[in-house]
């Protein structure tokens, strides 16, 4: 068992490994003649070698990061950590363990990245708020986990089999709980101040309105804390349906380039994109249950790892660290095509707005000035990007439809 999961995560190592190849190669591929004007020569140059440090991190994470889960399983240390008797007291030892191990691990590459973005321009956080975001990501994944887990392994004594419906159940619920106060967690991180009464606000709130749709507030997110680059997203559903403009957009943009942005956003609410992404998450978190299910219905599935009972958190960190990934692997191609379909929806709302030329120019602004790669790999783009190319999307901008 412990060979065969060494195997598997080697081989999801691998594949990470070949996508990075893929993005590696992308820094030389040719420019497409639609977005040949997004970068000048001297800063195409510039964004060819941001491009390569970045792919060379990413790869030089996926070698160091199964490098220590390899040590971590190989050698059981989680079962050396936790211990052997109760059920809560081992779920906790063993989800701080593992949480200290990877949030240092994560510090360091998240530093090293920092440093990257400083060299080219684009960080504007300090090591006090990289610090403090560390520490608060480590509490709020920490006390996710035990809780969850917690409750799973209270559920599973209590109700057996049962559980994989029960768990799932609790899991859809958790979701939805986090995508309607996701406007009110943001705040961890971020100040969110009103959209001030002017010309601009008018403009999106007259958008608005002419739809009969309703947000919760038009807000603008302090990005600049932490870096140059600019977007703007739509958040929560409901009565905190929120749309999040990055004071960096508003400096960069235009007016109408904001509104042509803005109209794009409203486009992901008339259509319900939010919501559609969460019944589609409903699959990820069916195998998660499924896996966990299968992992605590066999109580053995933990001894080849050094543990003499079932350790509730050890099954998630095997679900989560190899299952899952081969899992979302093959999910993704789908979910990743519905979503991309989902942005030529909203580009092509723009359009009808009659935003579509400043959409075009926002979009290859906020490109260069996020140093965006213009020609992915056609496979990378499949596998993994929730959005088409820059160039896709101007395509069928300017052919007035959308791909299907």
């Amino acid at each position: 068992m412990k060979t065969l999961y060494l195997i598997l995560l080697a081989m999801v190592t691998l594949w990470s490994l070949y996508l990075d190849w893929l993005d590696r190669k992308a820094a030389d591929n040719p420019v497409p003649l639609n977005v040949i004007d997004v970068y000048d020569r001297k800063t195409y140059r510039k964004w060819q070698a941001y491009h390569k440090e970045h792919v060379r991190l990413s790869a030089f994470e996926h070698v160091f990061s199964f490098a220590v889960m390899f040590v971590l399983i190989h050698f059981n240390l989680y079962a050396h950590v936790s211990p052997t008797e109760g059920v809560y007291l081992p779920i906790l030892v063993v989800v701080f363990f593992d949480s200290l191990v990877w949030s240092l691990f994560s510090a360091i590459f998240s530093y090293i990245r920092m440093t990257i973005e400083e060299r080219y321009g684009f960080n504007k956080s300090t090591l006090e708020t990289f610090a403090e975001d560390q520490i608060k990501e480590f509490a709020i994944g920490f006390l996710i986990s035990f809780g969850l887990l917690s409750v799973f392994a209270a559920l599973h004594r209590a109700l057996g089999d049962w559980i994989l419906v029960v768990f799932l159940g609790i899991l859809v619920l958790f979701m939805l709980a986090v995508t309607f106060l996701y406007p009110y967690f943001s705040k961890i991180f971020n100040k969110f101040t009103p959209l001030e009464e002017g010309e601009l606000r008018d403009k999106l709130r007259n958008l608005l309105e002419k739809h009969g749709y309703k947000v919760r507030d038009i807000v603008v997110m302090d990005a600049s804390r932490r870096t140059t680059k600019a977007n703007a997203y739509f958040t929560g559903f409901g009565k905190t349906k929120t749309i999040v403009l990055y004071d960096t957009l508003l400096e960069k943009l235009t007016p109408e380039e904001i509104c042509a942005v803005f109209a794009h956003e409203v486009g992901h609410g008339l259509h319900k994109d939010t919501l559609r992404n969460q019944i589609v998450n409903l699959g990820n978190m069916a195998a998660l249950a499924l896996l966990m299910w299968l992992h605590v219905h066999f109580a053995g599935s933990c001894a080849p790892f050094g543990f003499e009972n079932l350790n509730y958190a050890f099954a998630f960190i095997l679900v989560g660290n190899v299952y899952m990934p081969i899992f979302t692997a093959f999910y993704d191609v789908v979910t990743f095509g519905m979503e991309r379909k989902a942005e030529y929806r909203a580009d092509r709302q723009a359009a009808e707005e009659g935003y579509a030329a400043e959409l075009i120019s926002a979009l290859k602004k906020i490109s260069r000035d996020n140093f965006g790669c213009l020609s992915p790999h056609p496979l990378t783009v499949k596998l993994t990007y929730s959005h088409p190319t820059l160039s896709q999307r101007i395509s069928a901008l300017e052919k007035g439809e959308s791909e299907t």
